[in-house]
C-alpha cells in the first residue's frame, strides 16, 4: 500500500490507501476535481475579505466605540500631574458679569493626521474641574485699564499652582474677552488688552503671545460653542458605527461634485435672559433669494477647519451662526410688559383698568389669578393672570420681528434650510429650565406633551402653584420667580422654537439639557480645541517612524496571522489533490494491467531498468 503524511498545522494525518481496493466513486474525473478546486479557492476567497476585511472593520468599530463610552468615564477621574506625556493649556473667559480661567489638559497626539486632540477639562484631587470665578466683569476697569493684569493675577496664579511649573513655558493661554467688552469703545478695549500683553509675561512663564489675548464676536463665541458640544458627543470622530447617523457634506470650497459622508453634528440651541443664539452645520451649499441676503449671510455663516492639516478635508466645517438680542426670556418679558404699559394707559385709562387691584389688566402669560405689578411706580400697572397659553402664544408672536421673505426666522434675519429628518438639536438654559425646572419633562422634547403640560400649568391656581412650590414638587433651583414667568416663558420658547426658527411642530430630535455626558460644556473648550488645531504637527512628525512601524506590526499580527492560516489550507488541498490525481493514474494502469515500467515514476522503490536487468539475467 502507498502511505501519505500530511503535517502543517500542529496536527498531523497519516492514512494509507490500496489502489486495487479504491472505489470507483473516490476516483472522481479531471473536470470533478477542477470544479471541487474552485469551490475550495472561492471559500478560501471568502474568508479572507470576512475576516481580514469587514471583520476587522466591525471590531475596530466595535473598539472605537467602547473607548469612546470609556472615555466618558475617566473624564471625572483626577488628572494625573505626574505623567510627562500631559500637556496642558488655559482659557481665561472674561464675561460681563465676571471673569473664569479653565484649565485643560491632553495626552500626547496619538500621530493620526486624522484625529483630533483629546482634550478634557483639568480635575483636581478631589475630581472637581479646575476652574476659578472672580467678579466684576473686567469692562468695569474701563476707567483704570492699567489695573487691568492685577485683576486677572489671582486667575493665572490659580491655574499656575495646579500645572506642574515645568510644564508651564509650554502651556498655551488665551485670554478672551465677550459680551461685556464688546459695548466699549476700541480705544477703551485697546487700553486694557494693551495692558494684558505687557505685563502677564512679566509675572507668568506661560506661551502667551499678543494674539492670544482678544475681544471675540458673538459669532466666534457662538461657533466655539458649536465645536464644544459635537466635540464631547464624539460627532468629529469620523468612525461611525451603525448606530451613528450620517449627512453627505458638500465641502466648502472643493469640488461642488465632490461629496463626503461623515457623522451628523448636532446643532445647538441657547436661550438666556438677554439673547437666543442658534448655531448649526449647514453641509450642502446654499443658494440665496437676493444679492442682499448673500451679503448678509456671509456674516452668519463661519467656514473653518479643525484638522491639523490645511490640505486635508475630512475636519473642514460650515456653520451658521446667528445671536438675537433682546429674544431671551427676560428680555422677552420685558418687551412685552412694555407694550402693556402702552396699550394699557392709552386705551384703558378712561375705564380705570389697571390702575389698582380691584381692577386689573388680565394678562394670559400668568398663571390664574397671580396679581403683579408692572411699570415705574409713578404709573404702576396692575395685571391679573388668565392663564391662557394658546391666547399668549398668539399675543407674542408679533415679537418675533417675522418676515415674509425666505429663509428668514426671528428679526427676518436670514436662516439657511435645515433638512428636520436628518438633524439633531440640542437645546440649553431656557430651552432646559422651561421644560424641567416646573414641567418635569427634560431631555427629548415632545412637541404635543409639552404644549399639554404649559396649558394645564397656566390654567392652575396661583395659590395651588405656591402650595406645591412649598412642598418641594419642583426642581431644587426652581424660585418664586420661576413660577410666576413659567407660563410666560413655556409660551415664549414654543413660539421662538416654531414659529421664529421654524421646527415642525413634529419634529422629534430636540433634546434639552443642562449637560452633557454630566458635564457643564462651555465655549472655551471649543476655543482651545480650534486655537491648538496644529499642535499635533509636532508630534506627528516626532511619531511618524514609529507610527509607521507600530502600524505594520499590528498589521502583520492581525492580517498576515489569516494569510497564513489561508496558505496552510492551500498547501493541504493541493497535496490531497496531487494525490488523487496520482491515484487516478495508478488506477487507470491497473485496469488496463500496466507493466512496472509504465509507471516507473510513481514508483518509490528500485528504478526499472535495474529490474529488466536482472531479469535478463
Amino acid at each position: 500500500p502507498y502511505r501519505i503524511s500530511f503535517s502543517c498545522l500542529p496536527a498531523s494525518w497519516h492514512f494509507s490507501l490500496s489502489p486495487l481496493v479504491l472505489p470507483r466513486l473516490l476516483l472522481p474525473s479531471f473536470r470533478q476535481l477542477l470544479l471541487f478546486g474552485l469551490l475550495m479557492g472561492l471559500l478560501g476567497l471568502l474568508y479572507l475579505l470576512l475576516v481580514t476585511g469587514k471583520g476587522q472593520d466591525i471590531w475596530i468599530r466595535k473598539d472605537n466605540y467602547f473607548h469612546r463610552h470609556l472615555a466618558r468615564v475617566t473624564d471625572v477621574e483626577a488628572t494625573d500631574t505626574s505623567n510627562p506625556n500631559l500637556n496642558y493649556g488655559l482659557v481665561v473667559d472674561c464675561g460681563s458679569s465676571g471673569s473664569r480661567v479653565f484649565v485643560y489638559c491632553w495626552p500626547q497626539h496619538n500621530g493620526n493626521p486624522h484625529d483630533l486632540l483629546d482634550i478634557r477639562q483639568m480635575r483636581d484631587q478631589h475630581r472637581k474641574p479646575v476652574v476659578m470665578k472672580i467678579k466684576p466683569g473686567i469692562s468695569e476697569l474701563a476707567k483704570t485699564p492699567e489695573k487691568a493684569s492685577d485683576y486677572i493675577h489671582p486667575l493665572l496664579s490659580f491655574a499656575a499652582q495646579h500645572i506642574p511649573k515645568h510644564k508651564h513655558q509650554e502651556t498655551p493661554l488665551y485670554i478672551l474677552c465677550t459680551a461685556g467688552m464688546r459695548v466699549l469703545s476700541d480705544s477703551q478695549q485697546e487700553a486694557l488688552l494693551e495692558d494684558l500683553r505687557t505685563d502677564i509675561p512679566v509675572h507668568f512663564n506661560f506661551l502667551f503671545s499678543d494674539s492670544h489675548v482678544e475681544v471675540i464676536s458673538g459669532k466666534q463665541e457662538g461657533v466655539y460653542a458649536w465645536i464644544g458640544i459635537n466635540f464631547v458627543l464624539g460627532r468629529f470622530n469620523h468612525v461611525a458605527s451603525e448606530r451613528d447617523a450620517v449627512v453627505e457634506v458638500q465641502v466648502p470650497g472643493g469640488d461642488q461634485q465632490e461629496a463626503l459622508v461623515r457623522k451628523r453634528t448636532a446643532g445647538v440651541l441657547d436661550m438666556g435672559g438677554v439673547s437666543t443664539q442658534i448655531a448649526y452645520e449647514v453641509p450642502k451649499t446654499v443658494s440665496f433669494a437676493s444679492p442682499q441676503q448673500e451679503e448678509v449671510a456671509k456674516n452668519l455663516l463661519a467656514e473653518f477647519n479643525l484638522g491639523c492639516d490645511a490640505h486635508r478635508t475630512e475636519h473642514v466645517y460650515r456653520v451658521y451662526v446667528s445671536t438675537f438680542l433682546g429674544f431671551g426670556g427676560n428680555a422677552a418679558r420685558q418687551r412685552y410688559e412694555e407694550k402693556l404699559i402702552l396699550v394699557g394707559l392709552s386705551r384703558l385709562l378712561g375705564l380705570h383698568v389697571g390702575e389698582t387691584a380691584e381692577s386689573p389688566l388680565l394678562d394670559p402669560c400668568l398663571p390664574t389669578d397671580l396679581q403683579d405689578e408692572v411699570g415705574p411706580a409713578t404709573q404702576k400697572l396692575h395685571l391679573r393672570g388668565t392663564g391662557d397659553f394658546d391666547h399668549c402664544r398668539q399675543l407674542l408672536q408679533p415679537f418675533l420681528n417675522r418676515t415674509n421673505e425666505t429663509h428668514s426666522s426671528l428679526n427676518g434675519i436670514y436662516q439657511p434650510p435645515i433638512d428636520y429628518p436628518n438633524s439633531q438639536f440640542y437645546g440649553f438654559s431656557e430651552f432646559y429650565y422651561c421644560t424641567e425646572d416646573v414641567l418635569r419633562m427634560g431631555g427629548d422634547f415632545n412637541s404635543s406633551k409639552y404644549s399639554v403640560a404649559a396649558k394645564g400649568y397656566c390654567a392652575t391656581q396661583w395659590r395651588s402653584l405656591k402650595e406645591r412650590f412649598d412642598s418641594g414638587l419642583y426642581a431644587s433651583h426652581a424660585d418664586v420667580h420661576r413660577l410666576k414667568y413659567q407660563c410666560f416663558k413655556s409660551a415664549w420658547m414654543y413660539e421662538v422654537f416654531h414659529s421664529g426658527f421654524s421646527f415642525p411642530i413634529d419634529y422629534k430630535n430636540l433634546r434639552t439639557a443642562l449637560l452633557v455626558y454630566d458635564k457643564e460644556v462651555q465655549w472655551t473648550l471649543g476655543a482651545i480645541l480650534y486655537r491648538t488645531r496644529f499642535l499635533p504637527l509636532r508630534d506627528i512628525q516626532q511619531e511618524t517612524l514609529k507610527g509607521v512601524h507600530a502600524h505594520w506590526r499590528h498589521s502583520f499580527s492581525f492580517v498576515n496571522n489569516h494569510y497564513l492560516f489561508l496558505a496552510c489550507f492551500l498547501v493541504v488541498f493541493l497535496s490531497i489533490l496531487l494525490y488523487l490525481l496520482r491515484l487516478r493514474r495508478i488506477h487507470s494502469c491497473t485496469t488496463q494491467r500496466c507493466t512496472p515500467s509504465t509507471v516507473e515514476w510513481l514508483e518509490d522503490d528500485t528504478p526499472a531498468e535495474s529490474t529488466q536487468g536482472s531479469e535478463l539475467q
